[in-house]
């Protein structure tokens, strides 16, 4: 297992692979829609191929264990930064109106300065790995575990609760101690979490599914309501993108807006684009450069996309420091998440891997407290 962990293919091929699994599982797709699908397989095939014989590794999983995070310059600046975050968070639930608690069916509003608010907020995600590895005291751990979890849930953003319990799930397993066996249980009970939370926002925010007008195949009709969500966000983004490749539609003026800071709405609900369901609108990370350029650009967006990843796991060697684990952290989710929605090529990903590069330069800047200490005549 530890192998396969240290794999940068497994956190974005594998995913690619298991969403278009379960996309042939949950639909009756019409036969051109499966060239879509057969590009993001081999493309994804492609990748875990090179990547199994060529690619980096992540640092061996004693690394994580041995590396203590605690009292160091870096925990110093990331706890900084973490105090940041929270205070953002407290404003984006005391200065607007809670998803959760006024109108859970609705998605938020962000008028009145909320979106600027939700872009630091968003950050939230980062609070249990900085608990985990930086802070001693149980209870202030603890915190900053809970509310990089329940944030999410009151602001119904089940993409930031999913990245929160990822970056916890990965803390738990890479920081295990070697003499004991895998936390299954740990690993399972944070799965089953973000799965049952996720299923009861779907069903607040969305409501039921019968007025999703897709071809479902008898087995997905089959299966209960919370397990139909899971699927419906794993499978309509690798279904849209094999519906647009079909439909040879073009329109560069997402993949615009996504990179361009100001240049519009990257919203797809509502447009032009000639989706099966127009509230089933997600289409994968490579969506927006399938319409732009077409099936190559798709592919070349899916490389881009694992040279990133493997970039962030060069940059963890050779001590795994704290700040290229909270940038590999970022860009690992990204690559699961990628059958979903675009999340690596936008202006907010480049955001956060700047400010890690800048907080990790901080840090390095600061008087080297321990090895003072130990200087000391």
């Amino acid at each position: 297992m530890s192998r396969l962990l240290r794999l940068p293919s497994v956190y974005l091929a594998v995913p690619i692979l298991l969403a278009c699994a379960l996309t042939l599982l949950s639909y009756d797709l019409p036969g051109d829609y499966l060239q879509g699908m057969l590009l993001l397989v081999i493309t994804a095939l492609g990748i875990l191929l090179f990547d199994v014989f060529a690619g980096p590794r992540l640092p061996p999983m004693p690394v994580f264990r041995q590396r203590n995070h605690v009292g160091t310059r870096e925990s110093f600046v990331a706890l900084a930064y973490a105090a940041g975050i929270l205070v953002f968070c407290l404003l984006d639930l005391l200065l607007f109106p809670i998803p959760l608690l006024d109108n859970p069916s609705s998605y938020a509003t962000m008028e009145g300065g909320r979106e600027h608010v939700r872009h630091i907020s968003d950050m939230c995600w980062t609070l249990p790995p900085i608990g985990m590895l930086c802070v001693r005291n149980k209870w202030l751990r603890n915190l900053l575990v809970f509310i990089g979890v329940a944030f999410p849930v009151l602001v119904i953003d089940r993409n930031r609760l999913f990245a929160s319990l990822f970056s916890l799930a990965f803390v738990v397993v890479v920081r295990r101690s070697e003499a004991k066996p895998l936390p299954w249980k740990a690993v399972v009970f944070i799965g089953l979490l973000g799965a049952s939370v996720f299923s009861v926002l779907g069903i607040l925010r969305s409501g039921t599914l019968d007025t999703v007008t897709l071809p479902f195949s008898d087995t997905y009709r089959a299966a209960p309501p919370g397990i139909k969500w899971l699927l419906l966000y794993i499978s309509a983004g690798p279904y849209n993108f094999g519906a647009i490749l079909a439909k040879h539609y073009s329109n560069a003026t997402f993949l615009i807006n996504q990179l361009v800071p100001g240049a519009g709405s990257v919203a797809t609900a509502g447009t032009g684009i000639p989706l099966d369901a127009s509230n089933i609108n997600v289409g994968t990370e490579f969506f927006p450069f399938l319409m732009a350029w077409g099936p190559a650009g798709a592919v070349l967006s899916m490389v881009g996309l694992y040279a990133l990843l493997a970039w962030s796991v060069r940059r963890m060697h050779p001590a795994a420091s704290l700040f290229p684990l909270l940038i590999f952290l970022r860009i690992s989710y990204c690559c699961v998440m990628s059958p979903f929605a675009p999340q690596a090529y936008t202006f907010t990903n480049a955001g956060f891997i700047g400010v890690c590069l800048v907080l990790q330069l901080l840090a390095a800047s600061l008087p080297n407290r321990s090895h003072a200490l130990h200087s000391y005549p």
